[in-house]
């Protein structure tokens, strides 16, 4: 089964796990170094590898970054659960928001959607890509490939897909950049939480050094999440500040991260 979301770039409010208000984005080393990977990879029609463990923000980098350089020209799918060619043919034909029904026979398929994408230039963004097998990523090395097309091709995910395509020598050397996110460390996490939620601005750096080392470990997504718990247990306790009896009641909710 496949799971898309068709077509555009979502609002930067989405990028935030649980659409976290207030959670501002913050310009880290590896959400600028994005930015500089992605304009040369436009620059150069090329494809792209954006891989690292979950919550380490590589959606929310590209997607910010894509915002800035090509909000117009970029087509997003999110894919699940082993997507096979055809799963990706069904997704572009719903992404690129294609007239009519989609053809039943692959090599008509595969015209029409290369007949598409030679129009205009592209940017497709494959996220999820760890559910990728090796025939997967053909298909995208295949349309690439064609010299109809005009198409840069992102691909973001876990180590999965940094490993199919290091495997393969053949898709391998068509991945023109590689970038590698990890979880943010100490100094990351002390520098960028209190700029990341304005619950976090005025609490000690000790705390939040602790609370990363206990439950967050570098993860913005474990971020987004404990900070969606200090908002409601501030708000239950009529709290102004972050302290820790309302982190130990936090964790209560969370069971370890």
């Amino acid at each position: 089964m496949i799971d898309l979301d068709y077509g555009v770039l979502p609002p930067e409010t989405a990028d935030h796990f649980l659409a976290l208000p207030d959670a501002q984005l913050v310009g880290t080393e590896a959400l600028l170094t994005t930015r500089d990977n992605i304009e040369t990879v436009i620059e150069a029609k090329a494809m792209m590898c954006v891989y690292g463990p979950a919550g380490s923000g590589k959606t929310m980098s590209v997607n910010s970054a894509l915002r800035l350089l090509a909000p117009d020209r970029t087509h997003r799918l999110e894919l699940r659960a082993g997507p096979t060619p055809r799963d990706i043919r069904h997704g572009l034909f719903n992404a690129l928001g294609l007239p009519g029904e989609p053809p039943i026979r692959p090599i008509e398929f595969d015209n029409l959607l290369k007949d598409a994408l030679s129009e205009e230039f592209r940017i497709l963004v494959c996220d999820e890509a760890q559910w990728m097998k090796k025939n997967s990523f053909e298909y995208w090395r295949h349309l690439w490939d064609d010299k109809r097309t005009d198409i840069a091709v992102i691909f973001a995910g876990g180590d999965g897909c940094y490993k199919v395509l290091r495997r393969e020598p053949m898709l391998a050397s068509r991945i023109h950049v590689w970038q590698e996110f990890s979880r943010l460390s100490r100094a990351e996490v002390l520098q960028t939480i209190p700029v990341f939620h304005p619950v976090w601005a005025t609490t000690t750096p000790a705390l939040i050094e602790t609370v990363d080392k206990q439950a967050a470990h570098g993860s913005f997504r474990n971020w987004a999440c404990i900070t969606a718990h200090v908002i409601n247990g501030m708000r239950k306790k009529n709290l102004t500040e972050v302290d820790e009896p309302l982190i130990h009641w936090v964790y209560s909710k969370i069971g370890g991260m």
